[in-house]
């Protein structure tokens, strides 16, 4: 298993147990990833990091003075 944390703006978007997709972007020279239809985004990944897979639980959701985070869990 393998964790990814992601920011969300705003409460309610996202449910804790919700099974998520995920939309990969590119960069020049790293990659990112978007739950769908663009809830919550994480921070930037290498290319030996990128996601083997594209769907995962939300284990945990937890408001920080930053913003709101979501971890979602990925079988890989």
């Amino acid at each position: 298993m393998r964790s990814i944390e992601f920011k969300m703006e705003r409460p309610g978007i996202i449910e804790t147990g919700e099974h998520v997709t995920v939309t990969e972007g590119v960069l020049p020279t790293s990659w990112y990833y978007t739950i769908d239809p663009s809830r919550a985004m994480s921070g930037n990944f290498e290319l030996r990091e990128r996601l083997k897979t594209r769907e995962g639980i939300v284990t945990d959701i937890e408001e920080r003075p930053r913003g709101y985070y979501v971890t979602v869990e990925f079988n890989e």
